[in-house]
Formats: structure tokens, C-alpha cells, sequence
């Protein structure tokens, strides 16, 4: 068994079609048949069961696929490592994000690694909830993975960089004419729940924090109403500018909302969402270490002296270890 086999299983995987792995990895499709049935014989098992016309994973196979993975990765890995010297060439950043925190702080991340290495190439995959983050990376579909949650997610061993907390905010259509409470001392605009009374909400599916707020204040008996439901988070903004309705959102989504005409509010008392970086443990390649290098260096750009951040040297924060977090999510 050797890792081109493996990389020739994972996209036998990846399509659950040996004709389109082939296309994709631009062999022929006997060359490829006879790869996996030689990895099948040397394992002794079969890696995939034909079904009709179709092949479906054996459980061998499924096995398989995890520990695949980090091979082929730790093997990119120490090949990006001995190209690498003192600057980077070409490379890959994978992430897996969040709806919330792939607006902020991903764009600004983005913007700052991609202008200190000008050549790399960032990919960012879409996750809606903490868990499915931590799988992914988990399973190494992606080195990282930038995710949102109430309180400390299920970790599963990762390293885990906090990052910031984002309030939740009120985010009103344009010409939107409700009265207004005066700036707080900061400036800011806030809204309570009350003032959600008589209101029109657009909110995400069950699971969130924004929709669990949201049905948190219609138990208290504020008479708000739910009119639109949607799966894609993405969905939310442009059916407020559309005036369809009011959305409870991360902070995240304020500078694109006030820039598209919304009115924004923040939520008082704060309720926060804490955004955070995770990765494996093992060795990264150099392009995923610089990333976090420059996550790092947001994180320390934020501190102020009455509101430190944890540790962040070894990327292990105390309040964000694994424990039994809550699985609401932004």
C-alpha cells in the first residue's frame, strides 16, 4: 500500500464514480480499476460494493477514509515543508467556515494573509454548525476550520485559538422608521427585546443562536412574528433589504448591512457568539501555519488592556477546552 493508492481511493470517495475520479485525476479509468482492486487485494477486504450500476463504500472502506486522509495530508505536509525555506512559493490554505464567521473575521484574515503572500490561495468549504467544523477538520477535509458557538463546542482533541465574540444585533430594513434609542456612550444604537414587539422577523432554521434568542423572547410573550424561515443563512440579509422583515444576526453581518442601506442595532443585554479557529494537532503544512500565524496576529491587534485574550502561544485557551458546550450556532 502506498499513498498514490490512498489519494486514488479518496477520490474513488470523493465521486462515488471511478470514471469521473479518473477524469479528475486525469488517468485512465482501467489504471484506476486496477489501483483500488490491487489496495483491495493487499488489505485483504473490499473497499466498495457495487450497487445496480452505482458502488457504495463497504465498511472497510469507510474505515478507511480518516486515516487516508491524514496520511495524504502529512505526506503534502512534509513535501510543502522541504520546498519551503524562508518565503513561500505557491501553496493551499483549506478551511472549512461558518456562515457568520466566513463574513468576519474570515474576510479580513483573508485579505491580510493573501496581501503578506501574495501567491498562496485560500479555499474556504461552508459548515453551519460547530460540529460539522470540528468533522471536517477532524477528518481532513480541511486543516481548518473557523466556527461560531454559544459557549465552549465538543473539540474532540483539536487545538483551538480563540478569536473574538460577536454581540448579537437587530438588522432593520431600509426607511425602516421604528423609534430609536439614543447612542450609548460607545456611540452604538442599541435595541431590548422588547422592542422586537409588533415586529416582523426573517430568522434561520432550529439550532441557532440568533433563532434560539428569538424564540427565547416569543416564550417571554413579546408579540413579534415569524414570517420567512430559511436553511441558508446567506438567505437572511437580502430578504431584510427587501423588506420582507427584521433579522436577529451576528455583529459579523454589520458592516455589509449598514453599507446596503439596513439600519442595525445592537441587542441589549448582550448575547455573544465566540468565534474561534480550530486545527489538528498534528504538524500543519507551512501555507496552514501561516494562516494561523496571522490569526494570531488579529487576535493580539484586538486586545485592549480590559479585555485580555487567553493564551494563544500554544493555542489553548481554558475557557474553550472541550467540555460540554451548548450546540446553538451563529
Amino acid at each position: 500500500m502506498d499513498v498514490r493508492q490512498l489519494a486514488y481511493f479518496l477520490a474513488v470517495v470523493e465521486t462515488m464514480n471511478v470514471g469521473r475520479a479518473a477524469e479528475q485525476l486525469h488517468i485512465a479509468q482501467p489504471s484506476l480499476s486496477q489501483a483500488i482492486g490491487t489496495l483491495e487485494r493487499e488489505l485483504g477486504v473490499p473497499l466498495f460494493h457495487r450497487v445496480g450500476r452505482g458502488i457504495v463504500l463497504s465498511d472497510a472502506g469507510a474505515q478507511l477514509v480518516e486515516p487516508a486522509r491524514q496520511v495524504v495530508r502529512d505526506l503534502e505536509a512534509a513535501r510543502a515543508a522541504a520546498r519551503s525555506t524562508r518565503e513561500f512559493r505557491r501553496g493551499r490554505v483549506e478551511l472549512v467556515a461558518m456562515p457568520s464567521p466566513g463574513m468576519e473575521p474570515l474576510a479580513t484574515l483573508v485579505r491580510d494573509f493573501t496581501a503578506a503572500h501574495p501567491a498562496m490561495t485560500v479555499t474556504a468549504d461552508a459548515a453551519f454548525t460547530p460540529e460539522e467544523v470540528v468533522q471536517a477538520v477532524k477528518a481532513g477535509r480541511a486543516e481548518l476550520g473557523l466556527l461560531g458557538a454559544a459557549s465552549p463546542p465538543h473539540t474532540g482533541g483539536l487545538r483551538v485559538l480563540p478569536i473574538e465574540e460577536q454581540p448579537l444585533v437587530l438588522v432593520s430594513p431600509p426607511g425602516d422608521d421604528a423609534p430609536e434609542e439614543p447612542p450609548d456612550a460607545a456611540g452604538r444604537r442599541t435595541a431590548t427585546r422588547e422592542d422586537l414587539a409588533g415586529v416582523r422577523l426573517v430568522v434561520s432554521t432550529e439550532g441557532s443562536l440568533m433563532r434560539r434568542m428569538v424564540d427565547d423572547v416569543l416564550a417571554s410573550g413579546v408579540d413579534a412574528r415569524i414570517v420567512v424561515e430559511v436553511e441558508h443563512r446567506t438567505s437572511i440579509l437580502p430578504l431584510v433589504l427587501a423588506g420582507v422583515g427584521h433579522a436577529v444576526l451576528p455583529s459579523s453581518w454589520t458592516p455589509l448591512a449598514r453599507r446596503s442601506g439596513a439600519r442595525v442595532r445592537r441587542i441589549e443585554p448582550a448575547v455573544l457568539l465566540r468565534i474561534a479557529l480550530v486545527s489538528r494537532t498534528g504538524t500543519l503544512t507551512p501555507a496552514a501555519e501561516a494562516f494561523v500565524a496571522c490569526v494570531q496576529d488579529y487576535v493580539t491587534g484586538r486586545r485592549t488592556p480590559d479585555r485580555q485574550a487567553g493564551p494563544i502561544g500554544g493555542i489553548d485557551d481554558p475557557s474553550w477546552t472541550p467540555g460540554d458546550g451548548a450546540p446553538f450556532t451563529g
